[in-house]
């Protein structure tokens, strides 16, 4: 059976899935969507050497590997490393990423050039890796199955029930077919259109539109060697990201799969309707929006073959992310631009610090009353939530602010921010910049901090704090 390929858990009428169980020492964790973010929750839940019961609920029929190019920034990758998947995830194309180039619109001269490769290595502790998205999927989706997470798909959560009478305590999430499914803990990982989320703030919260829209798409090597052009042939053999800068746009190269293929974004202003999430526009309307551009990059995006509109959505931050032993996590709760490659990482960091945090407790003395138990994992949940709202809201901001610094017509600002780009090289990049792509103490910040370990001293303090939570009695 591939990894792709998985055994989708059938029962039929009211039938309760893990019912009718007494309270013990392992938490069943329930998790509503296996995109990146639930699957490291998964992983994270079940490496530890007492691990929690996990679920995972797909509604998808069946997890086909889809998608295009993502990074996996250094504060992600140290996830991937605490994971042991590192090496894994290069045998499955990713790649360690050199060099980020940022190019004029124009003529595609570079405004700078940052190294990553090994200088990121030895500044962030990790590796700035670029791969497949469904590959990247693909390789947690094989880690949570090996370390025992079930995995339901074609199975849609329609609904939460908080448990009474015999299911004190418990929390009964009630999917479409009737099914229903005994948890302690449920972890909303289902994206930017969570229904979870709704539960959680007991009213409706869609994403709003940001103003921008994009095209994506991947080719392959042999189409772009068909132009023999000697600019473009130079630029598949560099492991680099290519961004090219322009006025109210930008579009983003870099390789995928050994190099086989590539990967394009455009990100322009959004055309759609309000309210319309995508739409096939037209491939002569695509090229018309970079008219005047690099003639390099308007060769590359002649390769693509569909014109598909992606809407861009996000929201400034919720009230709450948590409602009793309830919690959202990704998209659900932080969705952002993709601006700073961080969309997925901090989804990522957010599942392995409910793993750490789940595990930890479950390690102490959990407690066997089903009213005391829902005390402790409420604090818990409540702790994750501070523990990072603060750090995806200053990502999410920091993300609006790189669209700034990215989109800048020609004239002062532009000229400001090419002149200051271009000094940061003599100063190793470890000076300030008005622009945070180029801020060492906001890299740092953002790439070199270790949220695991954070994580596992903010569960002693807060165990510390209230013992009560955590060490009360068990009968």
């Amino acid at each position: 059976m591939s990894s792709m390929e998985i055994h989708q858990e059938q029962s039929s009428g009211s039938a309760k899935i893990g019912s009718n169980r007494p309270l013990n020492k392992t938490l069943h964790v329930v998790i509503v969507g296996a995109g990146l973010g639930g699957l490291a929750c998964a992983i994270a839940c079940r490496r530890a050497k007492q691990p929690c019961d996990v679920t995972v609920v797909e509604r998808v029929p069946e997890m086909i590997a889809i998608g295009s190019g993502i990074h996996i920034p250094p504060n992600a990758c140290r996830v991937m490393q605490h994971f042991g998947l590192v090496e894994q995830l290069k045998s499955a194309g990713g790649y360690v990423v050199q060099d980020f180039t940022l190019r004029r619109y124009k003529d595609g001269n570079i405004i700078v050039e940052k190294p990553l490769g090994e200088r990121v290595k030895r500044e962030y502790g990790a590796d700035w890796i670029a791969i497949h998205r469904g590959d990247y999927q693909n390789v947690l989706l094989d880690a949570a199955q090996r370390k025992g997470a079930r995995i339901m798909t074609d199975t849609e959560v329609v609904d939460i029930e908080q448990g009474v009478d015999e299911s004190e305590g418990r929390q009964i999430v009630v999917l479409k077919d009737g099914r229903r499914i005994d948890a302690d803990v449920v972890i909303g990982a289902d994206g930017l259109w969570s229904s979870m989320r709704e539960f959680v703030l007991g009213r409706p919260m869609p994403p709003v539109e940001t103003g921008d829209l994009a095209y994506r798409g991947t080719f392959t090597r042999d189409q772009l060697k068909s132009f023999h052009d000697p600019r473009i042939d130079g630029l598949i053999e560099k492991s680099n990201v290519q961004v090219w800068l322009g006025p109210s746009r930008h579009a983003v190269f870099y390789p995928l799969r050994n190099k086989t293929e590539f990967n394009l974004v455009l990100l322009v202003a959004d055309d759609l309707p309000e309210g319309v999430r995508t739409a096939q526009g037209s491939l002569e309307e695509m090229g018309k929006c970079f008219d005047g551009w690099d003639p390099t990059l308007t060769r590359i995006i002649s390769c693509l073959n569909s014109a598909l509109k992606w809407k861009l959505l996000h929201f400034k931050e919720l009230d709450k992310w948590t409602k009793g032993p309830v919690a959202l996590l990704g998209d659900a709760s932080h969705p952002t631009l993709p601006y700073q490659g961080q969309g997925a990482a901090m989804a990522v960091e957010d599942g392995a610090i409910l793993g750490v945090l789940l595990t930890r407790l479950q390690e102490r003395n959990l407690s066997l009353s089903p009213k005391a138990r829902n005390g402790q994992l409420t604090s818990l949940l409540q702790l994750y939530e501070r523990l990072r709202k603060q750090r995806t809201e200053i990502n999410v901001s920091g993300a609006v602010l790189t669209r700034e610094f990215y989109h800048l017509h020609d004239g002062d600002a532009q000229q400001e921010r090419d002149s200051e780009l271009s000094k940061l090289p003599a100063a190793k990049w470890q000076g300030p910049s008005k622009w945070n792509w180029g801020d060492a103490a906001y890299q740092k910040s953002l790439l070199g901090f270790d949220v695991l370990a954070d994580a596992e001293n903010r569960f002693d303090e807060w165990a510390r704090k209230d013992p009560s939570i955590v060490l009360r009695s068990t009968l």
